[in-house]
């Protein structure tokens, strides 16, 4: 119950929040991330999948990483649906091993206001249309 409460209150405030946004903050934030994950023209896939085109797309479906590097968890999750936009991305990102049992992604970015600055500076990196689509979902 306490895991719908906190995603209910994160879609109330995160969509309008994203208007707000400081991109600059957001690319000091993903530093945090940067060990693992890339964006970008030139980014590849690292210990962990690439960020490019994220909104919309299904979790632990990037084409470029491979398949057997995802946790079991993760993968589980795409098979129930779950697809990355801003809500279900800022609830993994807030606390990834309580969003998903058994996730590998260690990293947490507790902050309400750094997680809508990350999430402003990420969606430079997916199609405005796949962004709106997911949103919308």
């Amino acid at each position: 119950m306490k895991l719908a409460t906190s995603l209910l209150l994160s879609i109330c405030l995160v969509g309008p929040a994203i208007a707000e946004a400081d991109l600059k903050k957001g690319e000091k934030v993903f530093k945090k991330c940067k060990a693992c994950h890339m964006v970008g023209e030139k980014a590849k896939s690292k210990t962990g999948p690439l960020l490019n085109d994220l909104w919309g797309r299904a979790a632990a479906s990037e084409e470029n990483f491979k398949q057997k590097k995802y946790s079991k968890a993760l993968k589980r999750k795409r098979e129930e649906g779950l697809v990355w936009n801003d809500e279900t991305i800022s609830a993994f990102i807030e606390n990834p091993k309580k969003y998903i049992k058994g996730t590998k992604m260690a990293i947490k970015v507790k902050k309400e206001k750094d997680r809508v600055n990350l999430l402003a500076y990420l969606k430079q990196f997916s199609a405005s249309e796949a962004v709106e689509k997911a949103n919308t979902q």
